[in-house]
């Protein structure tokens, strides 16, 4: 089958349906892509630009719609033209509509079927916007919640099938888009992501390894922001720290912004939360790492006696569902998405995300009593394994969608 996925930042979402199906080496694959620096083995990269940008003075109403009907008319205008040198034509196409790249697609070829990825719906209630008193929302975030959805009101239109990777992602969108979607996580490599007894990670100042022997507390962020509850992370560490004299902090993430309001400390978020925390923090045992390799999360993941994850009600991350994976004892914000993940008292430990006080006090009691908690590690690598894996769970249900849409001659065998 000839599969084209597009999305701006490949492969974004479709990493391990992309590396499972270039391992078949039965199709033909290509990627449409902004990137010009990222490749694939068995993987056709065909890079766009964008048509149009809409400038720093554009009507903010409109903005959004501007950039991505630029890049769909990018998108699409690269793939006539190779279809025009090539004759190329595929089969199915699948990509992310959060960015506009698949507006176009049916004025290339009305007839190939398109499944899109629909990540997110803007609200002001129930999700990042108003969630937070101390980010109060200003009396335009409606007008500007309803225009940033120009996007996914008209791609729905422009695709066969829509796919949210959660059920409350999908319950973002409006009731009428929910027959036309189906439900399925990206998936996760249970079968690489597991638990290791005999995991270490060297710190440079440190001087030595940590070990599973050591107190480690880890906390996981794409950045260190709001939306992802760095704060209340860091207003919570003098309670563990004070507590726990033993115990080492272990933090991953950059320090921008990727949602929701920035800053406005020219630290960023972290120089205003040291700031603010001063020396009640023993910052000894503090370990900033930054964005580390894949890899070495995993070691650092392996050897945490406790995993923090904290969001906003937004779209749930990876990390959180890898960290269960490789069987941490997770102690999470009690906010919708984690909750359709996390059973409390079960798969992990849910917290108001406001009260640090309760985070700190439940992240304590992990560690002082561990037996008592021993359990929810493995089952939270059962819950995964049976729910979110990618090979026996979600990579199915994807090629059974994808199978519905093509003529039988041309479907993907498992």
């Amino acid at each position: 089958m000839k599969l084209l996925f597009v999305h701006q930042n490949m492969p974004g979402q479709y990493r391990e349906i992309l590396m499972w199906l270039a391992a078949q080496g039965e199709h033909d694959l290509a990627f449409l892509t902004q990137r010009q620096d990222v490749q694939i083995k068995g993987v056709r990269r065909i890079s766009y630009r964008p048509h149009h940008k809409a400038g720093k003075d554009a009507y903010g109403l409109s903005k959004d719609w501007e950039t991505a009907a630029g890049a769909g008319l990018g998108a699409a205008l690269a793939l006539r033209a190779l279809e025009k040198s090539d004759g190329y034509r595929p089969d199915i196409i699948i990509g992310h509509t959060g960015w506009g790249e698949l507006l176009f697609m049916k004025e290339i070829w009305s007839d190939v079927p398109v499944i899109g990825f629909f990540e997110y719906f803007y609200r002001t209630s129930g999700g990042l916007v108003g969630f937070d008193p101390e980010t109060p929302p200003n009396d335009q975030a409606g007008f500007f919640a309803k225009a940033r959805n120009t996007v996914p009101y008209a791609s729905i239109e422009s695709v066969d099938l829509g796919h949210a990777p959660t059920y409350w992602q999908r319950d973002r969108f409006p009731a009428s888009f929910h027959d036309r979607m189906y439900v399925c996580h990206d998936g996760i490599r249970t079968d690489r992501l597991t638990p290791d007894p005999g995991a270490s990670i060297s710190l440079g100042r440190l001087g030595r390894a940590l070990t599973r022997q050591d107190e480690v507390i880890t906390y996981v962020a794409r950045n260190m922001e709001r939306a992802r509850g760095f704060h209340i992370m860091m207003r919570a560490l003098p309670r563990i720290l004070e507590a726990r004299p033993e115990a080492r902090i272990l933090m991953i993430g950059g320090n921008e912004t990727s949602y929701g309001a920035e800053s406005k400390h020219p630290g960023g978020l972290r120089g205003e939360m040291e700031e603010e925390l001063g020396d009640s923090i023993d910052w000894s045992r503090v370990h900033f790492l930054g964005k580390v390799p894949y890899d070495d999360l995993c070691r650092i993941i392996r050897i945490s006696r406790c995993h923090i994850y904290l969001t906003m009600p937004f779209v749930l991350s990876w990390s959180l569902l890898e960290a269960m994976s490789m069987q941490a004892t997770v102690v999470a914000a009690d906010v919708d998405p984690v909750r359709e993940a996390v059973t409390h008292g079960e798969t992990g430990m849910l917290v108001d995300f406001f009260d640090p006080k309760a985070l700190a006090d439940q992240v304590v009691d992990v560690l002082a009593r561990p037996d008592a908690y021993a359990h929810l590690g493995p089952n939270a690598r059962a819950h995964v394994v049976e729910t979110y894996d990618f090979l026996t769970r979600c990579l199915p249900e994807h090629i059974a969608r994808i199978n519905a849409l093509v003529p039988s001659d041309k479907r993907i065998q498992i």
